[in-house]
């Protein structure tokens, strides 16, 4: 399945209308300048065996708090939480969850990064195997790295 996530400050119609063209599947999360208000302020999706949580992010204080998004992410009783408002790239497991913020794909100002990066990510879901593609400009070059996150499975009782 080809699912795409937005994490706020989504814009015009024209956005999901293309997003629809590429992806069977979209998903979106008011940001705190969206003025569409039929968004939701959070979401979860299931897509194989993982749970994702998506916020924008600006009901996370202090933005960006990892302590924080842990929290909203128990709150939501997700596997993988999806965050976005600082427009700064990160990619972490924590507690054996796994946590993103996908950064800005234009590189937008951000508050608490002197020098946002242009970032986007694409997640490929296998089983109980989350594999992260992370794309980055960096001095006018594109870096790609892979994150492969697995989501533990209980033991079968015999």
């Amino acid at each position: 399945a080809v699912v795409s996530t937005q994490s706020g400050h989504y814009g015009r119609g024209e956005t999901h209308d293309y997003l629809k063209n590429i992806a069977s599947d979209v998903h979106i999360v008011r940001g705190d300048f969206d003025t569409n208000t039929s968004y939701p302020e959070q979401k979860v999706v299931t897509v194989g065996q993982f749970k994702i949580g998506l916020i924008h992010g600006h009901q996370v204080v202090p933005w960006g708090d990892h302590d924080a998004i842990a929290t909203i992410r128990r709150q939501l009783d997700v596997d993988v939480m999806i965050s976005g408002h600082t427009h700064k790239l990160e990619a972490y497991e924590k507690d054996g969850k796994f946590y993103i913020n996908p950064g800005s794909v234009t590189g937008a100002y951000s508050a608490l990064e002197r020098d946002p990066v242009p970032a986007f990510i694409l997640m490929d879901i296998q089983s109980n195997t989350l594999v992260t593609y992370v794309y980055s400009l960096a001095n006018d070059e594109m870096e790609v790295k892979k994150i492969e996150f697995k989501k533990s499975v209980p033991d079968r009782e015999e």
